[in-house]
C-alpha cells in the first residue's frame, strides 16, 4: 500500500522554521519520497491523505521512561505491584505513548522478575510491532546502599562490576546506576566506582546513565564519565561546563514538577498539600529551570525526557515535558529537536526522531506549529 500525505508543513526540528507545501509517500511503513508537493509522485499513490493545515513531526523520544510501570500519586507504590499488572500497564502505556506520536522510548530501570529486568522481556515482546514504541532498555537500578527494595546493591566496586556484567549478559541495552542516597550533601558512589561501571559496560559498546539530583553526586557521575545525568536538577556553571566538555548528555524531566503541583487539588496526600509542599515544590521547580539554564548557556546537550512511570507522569505525556524546555528558556524548536533526533543521538539510533527517504515512516501529524508553540504536540491527528 502506498499512501501519499499533501500539502503539511514539516518540523525536523533542526531550526526554527518549518518547510511548508510539502509531501510524503509511504510505501509499505517506509517514506519512499519526501519533497515539495507541485513534485509529489501522485501516480505511484493508492490512496491520498489531504494533511492541509497539518504539521508532518518525525516519532517523538522520550529518552526517560519506564514502560512496566503506571505513574500517578502513587507511582512508587506500582513498583511492588505483580508481574502481570505491570505487562498490562506496559500494554496500555505502549499503546497511549503510540497514539501520541511517541516512537522510542528509552526505558532507564524496571523492577527484577524472573532473573531479569521487566523491560527487556517487554522489549522483546514488542519487537516488530507497528503498534508500539521501540525500546532501549537498562536493567534494573543498581545502586550503592540498599534504598530501594528493587534495585540491584553493590557495596563495593567489585560488586559494581558484577552488577554490570550481569546486566549485560541478560540483554541490557544501557546501564542505570543510581548515585545518590538520602543526604543531600554526599554522593553514594565514589568516581572510582563510577569509571568501574562504565569501564565494564564501555568495553561492551553499552552506555551509562546515572540518576543523580544533587550537586556532588552529579559531580561523581560526570567525573567517572557517564554518557548521561538523568534529571541533574543542581548544576552549577562549572560543572555545567564539565558536562559540556565532556559530551555529557542531560536529561532534565522537568515536568515531574508541573505533575506533583497538579496533586496539590487532586489527592489527599500530605506531600502534595498544603502551604508547606507548595513552597517545597516551587523552590524544586526552580533549581531545576536553572540548572537547565545553566546547562544551555555552557552548550550540554539536551534530550526530553518524562520520568513516567518511574515518575508521576504517564506515557503519552512528552509533550508537557516539551513545554516545560520551552519555558524554561528552550527556543520551541530546540526543545522540538530534544525529543526527536536529539534523543535519538542519545539512543545511538541515527533513524530515531528523524525523517529520511528510506527509512522508516515513523511520523505524526498535529494541528499547528511545534517550531513556534510546543503545546500543538498534544493535537495530534493522526499517526502514520
Amino acid at each position: 500500500m502506498n499512501t501519499l500525505y499533501r500539502t503539511a508543513a514539516v518540523a525536523h526540528g533542526t531550526g526554527p522554521d518549518p518547510a511548508l507545501d510539502q509531501s510524503v509517500l509511504v510505501s509499505d511503513d517506509v517514506i519512499a519520497w519526501m519533497g515539495p508537493d507541485d513534485e509529489a509522485p501522485e501516480k505511484e499513490a493508492d490512496r491520498v491523505v489531504d494533511a492541509g493545515g497539518t504539521t508532518i513531526v518525525p516519532g517523538l523520544v522520550d529518552a526517560h521512561s519506564h514502560t512496566t510501570l503506571p505513574g500517578g500519586s502513587h507511582w512508587i507504590d506500582r513498583i511492588d505491584d505483580e508481574t502481570e499488572d505491570l505487562l498490562l500497564a506496559a500494554e496500555h502505556n505502549g499503546d497511549i505513548a503510540h497514539r501520541a506520536g511517541i516512537r522510542w522510548l528509552r526505558d532507564v530501570g524496571a523492577p527484577k522478575r524472573d532473573g531479569r529486568a521487566l523491560s527487556l522481556t517487554v522489549r522483546d515482546a514488542w519487537a516488530g510491532r507497528r503498534d508500539r514504541p521501540y525500546i532501549r532498555a537498562a536493567g534494573t537500578w543498581i545502586e550503592k546502599t540498599e534504598m530501594f527494595g528493587f534495585t540491584v546493591s553493590a557495596v563495593d566496586a567489585d560488586a559494581v562490576e558484577s552488577a554490570v556484567t550481569q546486566q549485560l549478559a541478560e540483554g541490557a541495552d544501557l546501564i542505570k546506576i543510581y548515585v545518590e542516597g538520602p543526604d543531600v550533601d554526599t554522593s553514594t558512589w565514589t568516581v572510582a566506582e563510577v569509571e568501574r561501571a562504565v569501564s565494564v559496560a564501555t568495553a561492551a559498546g553499552v552506555p551509562v546513565t546515572a540518576h543523580a539530583t544533587n550537586l556532588p553526586s552529579v559531580r561523581a557521575a560526570v567525573a567517572g564519565g557517564v554518557d548521561c545525568v538523568e534529571h541533574g536538577t543542581a548544576l552549577d556553571a562549572d560543572l555545567a561546563a564539565d558536562m559540556a566538555t565532556r559530551g555529557t548528555y542531560l536529561v532534565p524531566t522537568l515536568a515531574i514538577n508541573a505533575s506533583w503541583e497538579s496533586f496539590g487539588s487532586t489527592t489527599t496526600l500530605e506531600r502534595f498539600t498544603g502551604d508547606e509542599a507548595a513552597t517545597r515544590m516551587s523552590e524544586r521547580k526552580e533549581r531545576a529551570y536553572e540548572s537547565l539554564r545553566l546547562a544551555v548557556d555552557a552548550g550540554v546537550t539536551i534530550a526530553a525526557g518524562t520520568d513516567f512511570g518511574g515518575g508521576s507522569l504517564r506515557a503519552n505525556q512528552l509533550a508537557w515535558e516539551v513545554e516545560h524546555l520551552v519555558e524554561a528558556g528552550l527556543d520551541p524548536w530546540r526543545a522540538l529537536a530534544a525529543a526527536t533526533w536529539i534523543g535519538g543521538d542519545l539512543l545511538r539510533e541515527p533513524g530515531a526522531g528523524r525523517l529520511v527517504v528510506g527509512g522508516p515512516a515513523d511520523f505524526f501529524m498535529v494541528h499547528g506549529d511545534p517550531l513556534l508553540d510546543p503545546s500543538t504536540l498534544w493535537r495530534v491527528w493522526r499517526v502514520a
